[in-house]
């Protein structure tokens, strides 16, 4: 049988909640003025960006040509290039998060407050990974083909820059985030700082870092493929290639084989994920 809750009384809520019921004049103000300013930001912007509701619909009239020259996608007798360049693909993602990983993890340490480290080491390490986050994959792969020459090498250095100014904040606030009973409970028995930092502070950040490294290698399978059109190597060199002579059958197959392996990427992080931390969270 259900159960209804029962209605609160208006009269109540009038008393006991005034401010959700009669927000004061200075409220509304304020929230008439942000949305006010918010419409205003947006249609600025579409009309400096010289927005059109005609160009929209021609674009999507062309976008259904391009979709039917697609069907059906065919690899053009270039299969085994495709797969070989899709594994050096997964490949760039994979080191280049890894490698990422290894290196944020003591600087995720030098960045948490309370870890090692004096204020001045914690903010020149928090300022520097904003400003390698701060730039994107695109432009560190543009940097590093100029260092070090078009290839995969460049692909994997683009995305280790890259993540490790996003490894090193989630990181840190992971570190920031747990419970320092465990680090007190090795203090006390005579452990050092070092000691402290791998019995009691790792075990209860690993299941978030290795959660947050499977995302990161997902994601960056789709970056690598981006970074692969400006010559770091991958799979986005052959689709930069039969996007610019109109090879749309091609287009589709290559597009396809980024679709799947993006998706069983997934599906082993998210198998991987809870089955890590699960087993933590099932630990007494």
């Amino acid at each position: 049988m259900r159960i209804k809750a029962p209605l609160l009384d208006r009269d109540h809520a009038r008393e006991n909640f005034p401010a959700l019921l009669r927000p004061s004049i200075k409220n509304r103000l304020i929230t008439s003025i942000v949305v006010a300013s918010i419409i205003a930001v947006a249609v600025f912007a579409l009309m400096r960006l010289e927005f059109s509701f005609a160009r929209f619909g021609s674009g999507l009239s062309q976008l259904a040509t391009f979709l039917g020259l697609m069907v059906p996608p065919s690899s053009g007798g270039h299969s085994s290039a495709f797969f070989k360049a899709l594994g050096e693909t997964v490949a760039i993602a994979f080191l280049g998060t890894l490698l990422a990983a290894m290196i944020a993890l003591p600087l995720g340490f030098l960045a948490a407050r309370g870890m090692i480290g004096g204020w001045f080491v914690r903010f020149f390490v928090r300022r520097s990974s904003d400003t390698i986050r701060g730039v994107d994959t695109l432009i560190w792969a543009l940097i590093w083909i100029n260092v070090v020459g078009l290839g995969p090498f460049a692909g994997v250095l683009a995305i280790m820059t890259s993540d490790i100014g996003s490894f090193t904040k989630l990181f840190s606030e992971a570190i920031e985030a747990t419970d320092r009973r465990a680090s007190e409970g090795v203090t006390s028995t005579g452990g050092n700082r070092l000691l402290v930092m791998r019995f009691g502070i790792l075990p209860q950040v690993m299941p978030v870092l290795i959660s947050q490294t499977l995302y990161y290698f997902e994601s960056n399978t789709r970056s690598a493929t981006i970074i692969g059109i400006v010559g770091a190597g991958g799979i986005g060199l052959h689709l930069a290639e039969v996007i610019r002579i109109y090879e749309w059958d091609q287009v589709a197959f290559i597009i396809i084989m980024i679709l799947i392996t993006v998706a069983m990427i997934d599906a082993v992080s998210s198998r991987l994920r809870r089955r890590f931390i699960g087993d933590r969270k099932t630990e007494p």
